[in-house]
């Protein structure tokens, strides 16, 4: 399953990159677990941001919110600026 991450102020800017789009391995199926492994692939930041929100498609999500391919999953800080 392949989706594509957005990564949106502070975010990005700790990690060093704007989007990636990655193979995801199985059981990696909610924001939550794929929270969780990208931390364990050396996003750290994720795990240590306050208030952490994300959107699958353009639409609000938490951690029980499905992933499946070809979603675009975004991450962000409560508040991104303008």
């Amino acid at each position: 399953m392949s989706v594509k991450i957005l990564y949106f102020a502070g975010l990005r800017e700790a990690l060093g990159i704007g989007s990636e789009t990655l193979e995801l391995p199985a059981g990696v199926a909610t924001v939550g677990t794929l929270r969780d492994w990208l931390v364990g692939l050396g996003r750290e930041r994720l795990a240590s941001a306050k208030n952490l929100r994300c959107a699958v498609n353009q639409e609000m999500g938490g951690p029980e919110t499905a992933v499946r391919d070809g979603d675009e999953v975004a991450f962000f800080p409560p508040v991104t600026g303008g």
